[in-house]
């Protein structure tokens, strides 16, 4: 039998504390340690980003991933923010106007603060151009270019019409014309005839007089085309003399600016089109009142009707919409890096399509919405474009055309504006298609390890994020470590102008880091929650007036931050104390014990006590599980109670077969279960009946078996001391009671102090084992028996008694043969 004290754990292992004489031995209080200067413990994300950020082969994005708290995000924008600032400045990026095909407009690069420059001088050599036409119409030249060519023209009119008049006459008839339109008036004696006069003429009269009036119709036909040709040559003169005269004025300001952009081939042949589009379009610069003379009339000068106005406006001729010539001259200044100081970096908060990846806006007007390359805006790729882009890997998945827009950017390199709308019509419509921007971004994308498990699924994920930046959720408890958490804790104070920690407060901040890992030998790097209490216990302090914080103002912290968030956990204990839940810390029972489990409610987890029991019976069924039969039990925890089968075999079917059933449950839980670590539990339950020996209901046990008997370690060990600790303390601590854990979990104690002073005191103990053999003799003060050289079991021990049961089951299962003779 062996001494349950060789099996306590000693008291300095139950809480690894933090001396503050010996390890911050280098501070006096925090505010006196030297700036943090990079991340806390994560060699392998600095490297692994160093290497991501210096690969410039496609493909090699980055992924960011780690727990949540690990302040992985606010890292990627620090380092990626101090590598682009040594990065060159991209270029500037303008939508022109396609004076080829207006619906694709083309895409311009120039150096950063180019671009705005380009966009002035467009804005002002228009404005120029435009006084600079208005002028040139209004000289005196151009009026001695247009006067003679009509006076050429009022000359070949006169001409054509004296002959139109004299051959009228010759066939009796006057002539009367309005706007092109020629009325020929019979005469009788040289005088015309009134229309009374004319109807009161015989009818073979006014027949002959019909017939030549149509003989002197297609005698003057050739005359009236001749009339007709004239006036369109004067109108085609007067268009090219405006052309030329807004052309040539237009010049030397298109010349001048070619020279300025000499270097950029794309402007070049931009200019040449603006200069061509503007002597077309000459009418718009020329103002609302200088349209070409009237040219529609034949009449000789002082003929023309007072009430007509037949000026032509060639503007309107030529685009109605007035306001829409200029705009075509203008530059939308897509991209402006102006104010960059080296590359760009984005970090997109809200991540949705047009957030991202730009949009063609549209103006609404009545009946209808236009749009034009000036209303082309940029999204955070294009921003991003020569630089870096950081999104959270979650953010992409609200939004469903994200990732593969994202994917085909990555894949092509090529920033596309397109509206989503406009690739899932059914129907066709007119719209804009800008130039695609060749894109150079890299992209960094935050998540945890779930995400990261998403996006691996996706085959073109591998291809464009080649590069893992994987953030440790802890780092080693060492001299170095202990200096860069005294430094964060600093840093949050000196940012926030918080009053500093003194070494009691530091220290007990580093015990809460081990604790959160649960490992006296690590540190947990989920500074949010590390941030947070700072922030509470600088609070505490303040409303306190002290000048530092000390140990207790963080105590009171955790003290209260566990108040706020544990009503679960007292609702669970207030039922066991009042006996709803049954939870035995006194006597024994045969075939009960309690078990450990850990329970999550949102951000807190907590230890709680479960009654577990096995029945024991005649059977060929081996170990079955009730919440495995009724489907409540969870692969892990089934693989767990199917291990037991093998144990028992192991100890008490070598020499025949498994004779008895054992059915095991979890009593009062009605959630599922999950996870092996109550697997002893069940198994010193079932050997329990079996051996009918009783277990003392003053123990708790946790811990996974194997099918050799060895004890595995498990998780949530502090918490499930302390919940049964928080039980035996409220019903009252007799000194027997007790909580049983595998050895290979003494480094991962980090109680809080209540319960390292109740075993101090003696009235608590905490057990650590490897073999179940060494857990059944302390749950029962039964030696557990080990086969001697005959195959048997020491007589009265847990394993005899056991093995001597399941013989007794045996027997009953013994088929009887039957001799016959042949």
């Amino acid at each position: 039998m062996r001494d349950k004290k060789q099996f306590e754990v000693p008291l300095e292992n139950l809480r690894r504390k933090c001396e503050c004489e010996d390890e911050l031995d280098f501070f006096g209080k925090s505010q006196e340690v030297p700036q943090l200067d990079a991340i806390v413990g994560q060699d392998r994300v600095i490297k692994s980003m160093q290497f991501g950020l210096n690969m410039t082969m496609d493909g090699y994005n980055i992924f960011v991933v780690g727990p949540v708290g690990t302040g992985k995000y606010q890292y990627a924008k620090e380092v990626v923010t101090r590598v682009a600032a040594s990065r060159p400045v991209p270029d500037d990026w303008c939508y022109i106007h396609n004076f080829t095909n207006m619906d694709r407009p083309i895409a311009v690069s120039l150096p950063a603060g180019r671009g705005r420059e380009f966009q002035k001088d467009m804005e002002t050599v228009v404005h120029e151009i435009r006084n600079a036409v208005r002028k040139a119409y209004d000289s005196s030249e151009y009026e001695l270019k247009k006067a003679k060519i009509y006076e050429t023209f009022q000359t070949k009119m006169e001409e054509l019409y004296q002959i139109i008049k004299t051959r009228a006459l010759e066939e009796g008839f006057a002539v009367n014309s309005a706007s092109m339109k020629f009325v020929f008036i019979p005469l009788h004696d040289g005088t015309p005839f009134t229309p009374e006069e004319y109807y009161k003429l015989p009818m073979e009269e006014r027949q002959e007089i019909n017939e030549r009036r149509q003989r002197l119709w297609k005698n003057l036909d050739k005359v009236m085309r001749d009339a007709q040709n004239s006036e369109k040559e004067v109108t085609e003169q007067i268009i090219k003399l405006d052309r030329e005269t807004a052309f040539l004025t237009a010049q030397p300001f298109v010349v001048s600016l070619k020279e300025k952009y000499e270097k950029f081939p794309l402007i070049i042949q931009y200019l040449d089109s603006v200069h061509g589009d503007i002597s077309d379009n000459n009418a718009a610069f020329s103002g609302p009142d200088t349209g070409p003379a009237p040219v529609s009339n034949l009449r000789p000068k002082g003929e023309q009707d007072e009430e007509e106005d037949p000026t032509v406006d060639i503007a309107s001729a030529l685009n109605p919409d007035q306001g829409g010539i200029f705009t075509r001259y203008k530059v939308n200044l897509f991209i402006n890096n102006e104010n960059q100081k080296g590359a760009p970096v984005i970090a997109e908060s809200n991540p949705y399509y047009y957030n991202l990846f730009g949009k063609i806006e549209y103006k609404s007007q009545i009946w209808a919405t236009t749009t034009d390359f000036t209303m082309i805006k940029p999204g955070s790729v294009q921003m991003a474009n020569g630089g870096y882009l950081i999104l959270q890997a979650k953010d992409l998945l609200t939004d469903p055309f994200v990732w593969d827009a994202l994917k085909k950017a990555l894949k092509y390199k090529r920033a596309v504006v397109e509206n989503i709308g406009e690739q899932y019509r059914t129907v066709p419509t007119i719209t804009l298609k800008p130039e695609p921007i060749p894109m150079d971004v890299k992209v960094i994308l935050v998540g945890s390890p779930l995400f990261y498990m998403i996006f691996s699924s996706d085959e073109d994920f591998q291809k464009l994020f080649k590069v893992k930046v994987d953030f440790d959720y802890e780092i080693p408890r060492n001299r170095e470590n202990l200096g860069k958490y005294v430094s964060f804790v600093d840093s949050v104070c000196k940012e926030n102008s918080l009053m500093h920690f003194d070494r009691t407060g530091m220290a007990e901040i580093i015990e809460y880091g081990s604790r959160m890992v649960e490992d006296q030998t690590k540190l947990s790097t989920r500074f949010d929650e590390i941030r947070e209490l700072i922030h509470e216990s600088v609070a505490l302090a303040k409303m306190d007036g002290a000048e530092s914080v000390s140990v207790s103002y963080v105590k009171d912290a955790l003290r209260e931050r566990k108040y706020r968030f544990s009503k679960l956990e007292n609702k669970i204990q207030e039922e066991i104390l009042n006996k709803n839940l049954i939870i035995d810390t006194e006597g024994t029972a045969v075939g009960q014990i309690n078990g450990l489990f850990v329970m999550q409610a949102s951000e807190y987890s907590f230890g709680v006590p479960a009654r577990i029991t096995a029945i024991t019976h005649v059977g060929r069924g081996g170990v079955t599980h009730v919440e495995r039969e009724t489907d409540m039990s969870g692969n892990i925890h089934s693989k767990g109670v199917l291990t037991l089968t093998g144990y028992l075999c192991a100890k008490l079917a070598q020499i025949k077969p498994l004779s008895f059933t054992a059915q095991v449950t979890f009593e009062q839980v009605y959630e599922g279960v999950e996870g092996d670590s109550a697997s002893s539990a069940e198994l010193y339950a079932i050997l329990s009946s079996l051996s009918g020996v009783g277990i003392k209901q003053s123990f708790a046990v946790t811990g996974s078996v194997d099918q050799m008997g060895d004890i595995q370690p498990i998780g949530g060990v502090n918490e499930k001391i302390e919940g049964f600790f928080d039980i035996c303390n409220a019903k009252g601590l007799t000194g027997e009671q007790a909580v049983m854990i595998p050895s290979r979990n003494v480094d991962n104690l980090m109680l809080k102090e209540e319960v390292v002073e109740a075993v101090r005191n003696g009235k608590f103990h905490i057990y650590a084992i490897d073999r179940v053999e060494e857990g059944i003799e302390l749950l029962t003060g039964v030696p557990a028996g080990e086969t001697g050289e005959d195959g048997n079991y020491p007589q009265d021990s847990v394993f005899y008694l056991a093995n001597k049961k399941s013989q007794d089951y045996s027997k009953f299962l013994e088929i009887p043969t039957v001799k016959t003779t042949l």
